[in-house]
């Protein structure tokens, strides 16, 4: 991956494991470099995005991404606040 672009990922419905799991595939596999992941085609907050989210957040990591999650509406942070990963927005 060119580290002067950004790798942009999005998340749509509700995130399916394997979708996941590719999104977290892409990370594994490009160089280190910023990653925009768009929120805002989710389909309400539930575990099923905070999980999504969590496991993005530890596979960018991993491999040494900076990664910024754009659009989560607000029943999501509220969500992830609750959940106490509020620090992922």
């Amino acid at each position: 991956m060119d580290t002067s672009r950004t790798l942009d990922l999005r998340l749509s419905g509700r995130p399916a494991p394997d979708e996941v799991a590719r999104l977290c595939a892409l990370l594994d596999a490009a160089e280190p470099g910023d990653v925009l992941c768009e929120l805002g085609g989710l389909d309400g907050a539930g575990l099923a995005a905070v999980d999504a989210l969590a496991r993005l957040r530890l596979a960018a990591r991993r491999r040494g991404h900076r990664l910024t999650f754009r659009g989560a509406g607000p029943e999501l942070r509220a969500l992830l606040d609750f959940a106490g990963l509020g620090d992922l927005l």
